[in-house]
């Protein structure tokens, strides 16, 4: 009897083990055929295409882009831009929507919030075992750079807060761009997270670079 309690319990281990080496492989496949993509769209800005128009209060490609922000109308899970956070050498597509299956590719684009340039909140979420893993190693300072079809926009952290996991009050109108990211917390935790680990980086200025 305790042999085959035994067997059925290795049988059972084998089937978790291969379910999430097929869900991490599969996570790896979707991850890097979305970057291919953000890649390829945000290079696209070196190439000849109509001027953009000048971003707000940003650091901006002075490249030509492919479009211009009103011609950027992006459709749910489509690969809209790509996220580059220098300090933890991450390189990442950005995703339009928060539903599991933008989130699976990339990091995913909160639709209500708004895009860079336009003056208001931008709310980037991702998970923290994939995506956002190495967020922890975050400081103050850090900088995050944006790259969109219409332009590279670059901004630095500020703040930092944990919040519940319901708490809704993180998605908000700011009077002002800045860039939020949001991402599971603890870090570590076994099984869904009970918080929110969330990031303010604003706007890095022409000004503040000289």
């Amino acid at each position: 009897m305790r042999r085959k309690a035994g067997a059925i319990m290795m049988v059972l281990g084998m089937i978790i083990v291969s379910i999430a080496i097929f869900q991490y492989t599969d996570h790896q496949l979707k991850l890097k055929h979305a970057l291919a993509q953000a890649e390829a769209l945000t290079e696209a800005k070196s190439k000849d295409a109509p001027a953009p128009i000048k971003p707000l209060n940003t650091t901006s490609s002075p490249s030509k882009s492919l479009i211009n922000r009103q011609q950027f109308h992006p459709k749910e899970n489509d690969v809209i831009g790509l996220l580059e956070i220098p300090k933890i050498g991450a390189k990442l597509p950005i995703i339009e929507g928060t539903d599991e299956e933008m989130l699976d590719k990339g990091v995913g684009h909160y639709s209500p919030s708004v895009f860079p340039s336009d003056g208001e909140q931008i709310l980037l979420s991702g998970h923290r075992d994939t995506v956002f893993r190495k967020f922890a190693d975050l400081k103050i300072g850090d900088r995050f750079i944006v790259n969109m079809p219409y332009g590279t926009f670059e901004y630095e952290m500020k703040s930092s807060k944990i919040v519940d996991k319901d708490d809704t009050s993180v998605i908000r109108s700011m009077e002002k761009e800045v860039l939020v990211l949001s991402t599971c917390y603890p870090f570590h935790y076994v099984g869904p997270a009970p918080d929110r680990y969330v990031i303010y980086a604003y706007p890095v200025t022409k000004d503040r670079e000289t």
